[in-house]
């Protein structure tokens, strides 16, 4: 009898080595590492063609190897385009689909500068030679010329040359040395030749560090037209309107007088014309799609009353496509100027939802041809980024790359939706990613990724560190909150004065939820989350007591001292209502900062964050360490040296998620 339950117990144990030895590899940091990023597809007029960024990590260089590659929209054949290049970006077809113009440094300039090539051969152009390198372009509707914004020579550079440093402050944040030079818009012949300037004053097509521009060329390629804005730098970006200048002499009016205008298109067809601004000039609103038509001038997106990232013309001149975030998903509405709006049918595809035209120079994940076909960059919950098309609108989206092949044999977290009613009586929304070989009859620590923003919002999409947690053992919560654009406007507008405590609340009303599901430890909980997730996670961990463990990345902790040295002023101020130093906003600043709580914090904390970020200057992440080590919380604190809010290099990004996860293992298993 022994030697049956032995022969037994050894066929069950040989049977668990081979269901070991069969299971698939969970996702790794290794694998994060072998991801290829697709961005800016533009599909050729006739829509047989895309042209996309292909940028394919490098670890021992630290630097992304990026490409131009042609894909074929009915085959998905690809073949490298443009390679072996500095600074490759923006391919953009001419209109009658001949050439291809991109961005790329130019060995001789120094400087990045606009390229065209014909399709039918390997031979391109350099059609610039600015001293400051062109930012933004868009062809002209002929081809004969190439529109670009370029930014003016620094201010006072003679006395700089003198040794006359001062520079006078104003809007600028903390970490500027000089004052900074306006952009300006020219025109170059698009077979190369001397460019002329167009525009020149106190105003700029740019801000530090918030980009530039994209010119619109009318149909008569007489006039072009641009976001004006009143100075260089961001924290007055909200009075922007759109302008326009006569390309023959120089004349300039403001065709757009509402400010906070920007991102303005003519119609392919027609004389409908087209801009984004929030809902009725209120800043803590949504951005809605305004069009200008036959004298009138409306919210063609008001029915739906939800923030658009972008949006595109169709060819008819009649409707647009809009792009953003619908629940726990990225959407896709078919707008007609007149009428309601209907959703693209998607599937489980995930449209990333930075969307522009075949002639916008916008960083875009989706196209529009002539013939209808859209191309865009999408995900799905177990597969990273790859190219789609839409070969009408009423179509199904159709995979034409598999450049991450290789995901699709390792194991990944299951992802799911969950929503609860939160506090403020809306029904609000998550996401759930389950451990790598979840099992139903255990219960798992879990990991709260807070999203930043706040107007982002966390999606069913593939997510990079949500996979990693999930194969380190953790359910991860990944919770929308007030401030998210999601659930509409109103939601969207509840953050307004109320930035700490309605989002903790609705946070910690999500976890609610999901612990009435019955798989997570309570014993067993962090908090983590990077930016506007970071400020969040300070709150939290300020403010309730269940945390085990926290990450802290780029957090802001005192909104006083970020609205005075940040870049992101204005935005601080419309986010409170006032100014943090008047009477009207003394309280309500110190009372949503963090740092003011930061002696009720108990959960150990590791601090991440940039050197040189101006977004959310690290000052905020010191004075959360000393806060926090003074009052005898275990605390690190580990910081990158680069001007970025957040490292977009490799071996940085894998060093962050490999801290993140490493401190949530410390703690929490």
């Amino acid at each position: 009898m022994k030697f049956v339950r032995r022969a037994i117990c050894c066929t069950i144990f040989f049977l668990t080595c081979l269901d070991v030895r069969a299971a698939a590899p969970v996702f790794q940091l290794t694998d994060l590492q072998r991801i290829v990023a697709l961005a800016d597809p533009q599909i050729s007029p006739d829509g047989k063609k895309i042209a996309v960024i292909v940028s394919t990590p490098d670890w021992k260089a630290d630097k992304a190897r990026k490409e131009i590659d042609l894909v074929d929209v009915v085959s998905g054949a690809r073949r490298a385009l443009i390679a072996n290049r500095e600074n490759l970006s923006s391919p953009r077809w001419s209109v009658d689909g001949a050439r291809l113009a991109f961005l790329a440094k130019d060995p001789a300039t120094k400087q990045t500068q606009v390229f065209v090539m014909p399709v039918t051969s390997d031979n391109t152009l350099r059609v610039t030679d600015n001293e400051r390198g062109v930012d933004d372009y868009a062809w002209s509707p002929d081809g004969a010329s190439i529109a670009f914004v370029a930014q003016d020579p620094p201010p006072h550079a003679e006395a700089i040359k003198a040794n006359d440093k001062s520079f006078h402050v104003t809007n600028g944040h903390y970490l500027l040395t000089r004052e900074v030079a306006s952009w300006q818009l020219w025109v170059a012949p698009a077979s190369g030749g001397k460019a002329r300037q167009l525009t020149d004053g106190d105003f700029s097509l740019g801000t530090e560090p918030g980009g530039t521009t994209t010119p619109a060329w009318s149909h008569d390629g007489k006039r072009i037209a641009f976001t004006k804005f009143p100075g260089v730098y961001w924290a007055s970006s909200f009075h922007s309107v759109i302008a326009e200048v006569d390309v023959a002499s120089g004349g300039m009016r403001t065709l757009v007088s509402d400010e906070t205008s920007g991102h303005f298109q003519f119609a392919p067809l027609g004389d409908a014309t087209a801009y984004s601004r929030p809902r009725d000039g209120d800043r803590n609103n949504g951005d809605a799609i305004y069009v200008s038509t036959r004298g009138k001038t409306f919210d063609a997106t008001a029915t739906l009353a939800r923030h658009f990232s972008t949006y595109a013309w169709m060819r008819d001149g009649q409707t647009l496509i809009t792009a953003g975030a619908l629940g726990t998903h990225t959407a896709l509405w078919k707008q007609p100027l007149s009428g309601k709006a209907t959703l693209l049918d998607l599937g489980d595809v995930e449209a990333n939802d930075g969307l522009g035209t075949t002639t916008s120079n916008d960083t875009t994940s989706m196209s529009v041809s002539s013939t209808g076909a859209i191309a865009f960059i999408g995900t799905t919950a177990n597969h990273p980024g790859e190219l789609y098309v839409l070969d009408s609108i009423d179509a199904k989206p159709r995979r034409l790359t598999d450049v991450n092949a290789f995901i699709d044999s390792i194991q990944l977290g299951r992802t799911a939706s969950i929503e609860w009613k939160g506090p403020n009586g809306f029904r609000e929304d998550g996401v759930l990613v389950y451990p790598a070989g979840y099992e139903a009859d255990r219960k798992y620590p879990l990991v709260l990724v807070i999203h930043g923003g706040p107007t982002m919002s966390s999606n069913a999409g593939f997510q990079r560190l949500a996979q990693l947690l999930a194969a380190a053992g953790f359910v991860v919560f990944q919770p929308n909150y007030r401030g998210s654009p999601n659930l509409g406007d109103a939601y969207q507008h509840a953050i307004y004065r109320n930035t700490g405590d309605g989002p903790g609340q609705d946070v910690m009303a999500g976890l609610a939820a999901v612990e009435k599901l019955g798989i997570v430890d309570e014993r067993r909980i962090g908090v983590t989350g990077w930016s506007y997730g970071g400020y969040l996670t300070a709150w939290l961990t300020s403010h309730y007591d269940v945390w085990k463990a926290a990450v802290a990345g780029a957090p802001v902790t005192d909104w006083l001292m970020d609205y005075s040295i940040s870049y992101y002023q204005e935005g601080d101020a419309y986010l409170l209502g006032s100014s943090p130093w008047t009477n009207a906003g003394w309280d309500i600043w110190r009372a949503q900062s963090p740092i003011t709580y930061v002696r009720n914090v108990k959960a150990p904390t590791l601090i991440l964050a940039d050197v040189m970020d101006s977004n959310v200057p690290m000052v905020n992440a010191e004075e959360w360490y000393h806060g926090l080590r003074d009052n005898g919380v275990p605390v690190e604190f580990y910081a990158y040296p680069e001007t970025s809010h957040l490292p977009h290099d490799i071996v940085q990004v894998s060093d962050i998620y490999r801290r993140w996860i490493g401190w949530m293992e410390k703690y929490l298993k």
